[in-house]
């Protein structure tokens, strides 16, 4: 009986050498695009259900799409390295983690600098930094572990920041004028979706109202 080839799931499968502390670190830096989107979106949608964090996560989705239709059309192999890694039969180009990232990253830093977001406008500097030096080591570490050649993931940066920006201003140029539509649909009720963009800072705001509604509630009681 022909013995059928494995193949792995690559969303979390992140080989690095034995002994390398760096590259350690660097296969968890590696696996940021999953944290963030089984970790943030599915837990923003659990706890938040803004259309804004919806509509960037369909973003990501179509991102990815763009990426994997890249990547059959070109059909370019990984860097040798990929016979430690047990990857030579995936194309690699362009980086769909750089791309995520800098998709990320990108949209992110727009939402900061229209001022839309949890995050009060003392605090949205060091958000910008962070996501940003997130999106280099993630696109450093898929050249140290031997995933990709520089070329690759200069690729998915570049096209991850076109297609991010491209996406913020489509979402904020003419989904946006939906959105009042979209609350108020059965859909929209049904779910609790919200708009919370015309709010300078949600978190204070938000803050603010449940002090005093559980103030309210004492002294009714």
């Amino acid at each position: 009986m022909t013995a059928v080839p494995l193949k792995a799931v690559t969303l979390t499968y992140v080989r690095y050498q034995k002994g390398d502390q760096l590259g350690h670190f660097l296969a968890w830096v590696s696996l940021v695009p999953v944290f963030i989107s089984l970790g943030g979106f599915v837990s923003h949608f659990i706890f938040r259900r803004e259309l804004q964090g919806i509509f960037f996560a369909i973003g990501l989705i179509i991102s990815q799409f763009i990426n994997d239709f890249i990547k059959k059309n070109v059909q370019q192999a990984r860097p040798e390295t990929c016979l430690l890694l047990d990857i030579c039969d995936s194309n690699s180009w362009p980086s769909s983690h750089s791309q995520y990232m800098f998709f990320f990253a990108v949209y992110f830093s727009l939402l900061n600098c229209k001022g839309i977001g949890p995050w009060g406008i003392k605090n949205r500097w060091f958000m910008n930094v962070l996501h940003w030096s997130l999106a280099v080591l993630t696109m450093y570490s898929r050249v140290y572990l031997g995933y990709h050649t520089v070329a690759q993931v200069f690729a998915g940066a570049t096209l991850g920041i076109l297609v991010g920006a491209a996406w913020f201003w489509v979402v904020n140029s003419v989904f946006f004028c939906y959105f009042p539509a979209i609350e108020e649909s059965s859909l929209g009720r049904y779910f609790c979706l919200k708009d919370t963009s015309h709010i300078p800072d949600v978190l204070k705001f938000e803050y603010d109202n449940a002090r005093a509604a559980r103030n309210k509630a004492c002294k009714t009681n």
